[in-house]
């Protein structure tokens, strides 16, 4: 079949992104022939829709009518006719991509669960009913699970949340990621799902140092015995990143059960070094995190270092400097921090899984629900938090005294260390591999 994978974006370093580029890869293995419709310019195998991007100015403004406050408009009709507008430019380039890629099967990514982009959702529905087109409806994220996309502005965007995302179509078939968004999409809407939850390549060859990424911690500044703490997800408040804050400042508490001893990688920790946490995502909070962050940071005494000009979903060059891809981020990494509160499933836990680095993981719905029963070996930091005026996320101090103590073992442990990383590669592979999602998908195709 000629299969078109459609998104905002593709090439970047979010989960929906990745997750598309193996669902591409186990496509084309299975012999069909497969395109990207993105709002994402000049990339392989992509045909672009700009107003698809998720920063295109009209459709912003459309959005922040929607769900904060309809102020753009003199009336609700007025922003209707706005909407409609953007949505019937989005269906013909939409349906002339279609058209003349000869596609069989329409995959949207979000386009219809989210409830970003109302243009963009009323073009895809239409599109797939007007043509007849069979599509999947690959929903990592729902409207009801994201508090911006929750407090429609008018009936009009009401009315869109419950007929666009999804749309009920026969001719739509609905994938989701996880078991409880399935349970809350039946609930909710009464549709059916296949739970397809996320995937990694894990016969791919080990990332290791090579020429190119091998000067990674000297653009950072950062000395070969320094402790890499690794926040490989976007900065964005529900990642809650001030625990792992916190958790490297128990462990800076605490420099002396390091200082003089052999690291599991054979290097000395002296009193000169430094543990240092290392954000390489894309920054999307909300406008305060960042600066509450490097508050936090500043009390706990723990030295940020945010390094998203240099890394990218791929190696290259941007502002006259080199490029890391994430995967090298891994490489130099001693311990990856997964605090997230909230995730649709988490590629970035599958990620350093497959890394072979000990993880801090904040145990959220998902992974309590689809994850933990496989047996991974982790340092939890529990399952309950709250959160302060600033919005910033605590936990139980007894926890980030446990946490510590924990990370400090698997750095100075190694064949503790390398027996939890193997176990968790092995798990991995066992679940969660290419092998299980080519299974999937030749069900449900």
């Amino acid at each position: 079949m000629n299969i078109a994978l459609a998104h905002y974006r593709i090439g970047e370093t979010d989960g929906v992104s990745l997750e598309m580029e193996k669902w591409k890869r186990v496509l084309e293995n299975m012999g069909h022939s497969v395109i990207f419709i993105s709002g994402t310019k000049g990339l392989t195998s992509n045909f672009t829709i700009e107003e698809l991007y998720y920063r295109y100015p009209k459709d912003l403004m459309i959005e922040r009518n929607a769900y904060v406050a309809l102020t753009d408009y003199k009336s609700e009709e007025e922003f209707i006719k706005d909407v409609e507008n953007l949505s019937q430019t989005i269906e013909i380039k939409l349906k002339k991509i279609l058209k003349e890629q000869d596609i069989d099967l329409l995959i949207p990514n979000n386009i219809l669960s989210i409830g970003r982009s109302i243009p963009t959702a009323i073009a895809f529905t239409r599109t797939i009913k007007d043509m007849n087109i069979k599509a999947i409806g690959h929903h990592h994220d729902f409207y009801w699970e994201r508090e911006n996309f929750s407090h429609p502005t008018c009936e009009f965007v009401k009315k869109a949340l419950t007929t666009y995302y999804p749309p009920d179509l026969p001719n739509i078939s609905h994938v989701v990621i996880n078991s409880i968004a399935q349970r809350e999409l039946k609930k909710r809407r009464g549709l059916s799902s296949t739970v397809i939850p996320n995937v990694f390549d894990f016969s791919a060859p080990e990332w290791r140092i090579d020429e190119y990424n091998k000067d990674f911690r000297e653009t950072l500044k950062i000395k070969a015995n320094d402790i890499i703490m690794l926040q490989a997800t976007r900065v964005t408040n529900r990642k809650a990143i001030e625990l792992a804050i916190d958790v490297i400042g128990k462990m800076n508490e605490k420099k002396n059960h390091l200082i003089g001893k052999k690291l599991y990688n054979g290097e000395i920790f002296t009193s000169e070094n430094k543990i240092v946490h290392v954000l390489v995502g894309m920054i999307e909070g909300t406008e305060d995190y960042v600066d509450n962050l490097k508050e936090r940071a500043k009390e706990d005494g723990v030295e940020l270092i945010f390094a998203n000009e240099f890394v990218d979903h791929s190696r290259g060059f941007r502002n006259g400097h080199k490029v890391y891809s994430l995967w090298d981020t891994y490489v130099f990494s001693d311990i990856i921090t997964y605090p997230s509160v909230y995730e649709g499933w988490g590629n970035q836990f599958l990620e350093g899984i497959f890394a072979k680095k000990p993880m801090i993981v904040f145990e959220y719905g998902v992974y309590k629900e689809d994850i933990k029963n496989k047996g991974f070996k982790i340092i939890s930091l529990g399952d309950k938090y709250k959160i302060d005026k600033k919005g910033l996320a605590h936990i139980n101090k007894d926890i980030i005294e446990d946490v510590s103590n924990k990370c400090i073992r698997v750095l100075l442990d190694k064949e503790y260390r390398e027996e939890m990383v193997n176990t968790n590669f092995s798990i991995g592979k066992k679940y969660f591999s290419l092998e299980s999602l080519r299974n999937y998908l030749e069900k449900i195709i």
